[in-house]
């Protein structure tokens, strides 16, 4: 990890010197500036994790700056030293957003305590937001089971956690690969920063843009103001991107820069920014395959493909099911105010023998609708409605239908078997959630909770 970076905004040179001098024995890496403008020039790029500016600058005061510094990264603390201070100037640079107002000459070393407690506190705050999720996450192990699949992966997934090296997560769709991705964020040397994830699938590139980058105010129409994009919020943590085979080509690039030169710039900037983040990307595709068909960058695939996971289908450890859906259980009674549920011989084979094209996702949606349907503590086979058994009548329809018609009907089942609930029948549909919402206003689709 890098070490804690300071600017320094000052037009004495011999000022400028001796607190570089200071700071770089003490372990921080020191940029410096002499005015406002080119502070805010070294910001953008640098990225400090503190400031310290003079009051006085040749081209502006310290007050006019903190604003700008504030509007482009308001998390990153700001001292601001004077050599003629007053109580009202001092509360007036509180108020807008300084840390400490100091009165010079500045006792160094108290100066030093005051940098490092700043930046702790700082990164407290972003723990305290990574935290939030983590203990529901770190309760799901990405590696039950036993058999020599799952093994192998967890044994690769071991060798590789420690590493900030780019890692591409591939497998068919619901068998955990988002789980993977926050296993390796959890054990990995970023555990305490954020974990910032997006699923690109469907996303226009306008939109993708603005979340990863984020955007300048005025930068196009509805831009009112400035939006720090998601690659700054993760700024020394980890930034997930699910389906990333479905990134556009234009967006492509710009993310291939922020692997290689650790510097992005948001849309409608004239300066990089710079940033520390480990990219772990997902997807259900072939990408070799996209790179042949010209769908996908050949630079960008090997430089997010240098950690290669392949998480294994249900359908190639079929040995895991059991002890799956065990553990489904056991989450999913309490949910539902249900007791211990145990398995039949005759529904474990039901399942071991069930095909699962949507894999755990689909086995725990298969587990869920049997609880909601039946009230016994014991699940048979007979309890199990599996996805196929449910959408024959669709499908011997199909031939009459247009494809329109097919794709309503089949939303219309499938929100009406998960009771209403968009956020799961988007996920069993396998679009995202606003995609869904806008399908139901098209097609009028009455939606309620039963």
């Amino acid at each position: 990890m890098a070490k804690n970076k300071v600017l320094i905004v000052d037009d004495e040179p011999g000022i400028r010197f001796g607190l570089r001098d200071y700071l770089e024995i003490n372990g921080f890496g020191v940029e410096e500036s002499s005015s406002a403008r080119e502070a805010l020039d070294k910001f953008q790029s640098f990225r400090p994790d503190v400031v310290i500016a003079d009051y006085l600058l040749e081209d502006g005061n310290a007050l006019d700056l903190l604003a700008k510094l504030r509007a482009a990264a308001p998390e990153i603390p700001v001292i601001i030293l004077t050599g003629h201070g007053s109580i009202d100037l001092a509360v007036r640079a509180i108020k807008e957003g300084a840390e400490q107002f100091l009165t010079k000459p500045v006792e160094l070393p108290a100066l030093l305590i005051m940098m490092q407690r700043l930046i702790e506190n700082t990164r407290n705050r972003h723990k305290q937001m990574a935290r939030a999720s983590v203990q529901a996450r770190e309760a799901v192990d990405p590696f039950r089971g036993t058999s020599a699949a799952i093994r192998d992966l967890a044994e690769q997934a071991s060798r590789v956690m420690a590493s900030d090296s780019a890692v591409l997560i591939q497998g068919e769709t619901g068998t955990g690969k988002g789980v993977l991705a926050h296993w390796l964020h959890n054990n990995g040397p970023r555990a305490d920063e954020a974990f910032v994830d997006l699923n690109c699938a469907g996303l226009a590139p306008e939109f993708l843009e603005t979340e990863l980058f984020g955007h300048e105010k005025g930068a196009f129409t509805s831009a009112v103001s400035s939006k720090q994009g998601l690659l700054e919020v993760a700024h020394r943590g980890t930034v997930f991107l699910d389906e990333i085979g479905d990134v556009d080509l234009h967006v492509q690039p710009k993310l291939l820069k922020v692997l290689e030169e650790k510097r992005f710039r948001r849309l409608g900037a004239v300066r990089d920014l710079a940033v520390d983040i480990r990219l772990i990307a997902a997807t259900h595709q072939d990408l070799a395959t996209l790179v042949r068909e010209k769908k996908f960058r050949s630079d960008l695939y090997f430089r997010i493909s240098t950690i290669p996971l392949m998480v294994p289908s249900l359908a190639q450890r079929p040995e895991d099911i059991p002890i799956l859906a065990e553990h489904l259980l056991r989450s999913l009674g309490p949910d539902l105010g249900r007791g211990q549920i145990e398995l039949t011989l005759d529904a474990v084979k039901a399942l071991q023998s069930y095909g699962w094209p949507g894999n755990i996702r689909e086995l725990r949606n298969v587990l869920e609708r049997a609880l909601l349907l039946s009230d016994q503590s014991v699940l048979r086979a007979a309890d199990l409605r599996f996805e196929s058994n449910g959408a024959s009548d669709i499908w011997t329809e199909s031939s009459d239908m247009t494809l329109l018609e097919f794709e309503q009907r089949l939303i219309e089942r499938v929100i009406n078997e998960e009771h209403g609930r968009v956020e799961q029948a988007a996920r069993r549909l396998a679009i995202p959630k606003s995609s869904l919402y806008q399908k139901i206003k098209k097609y009028g689709i009455v939606v309620s909770r039963h």
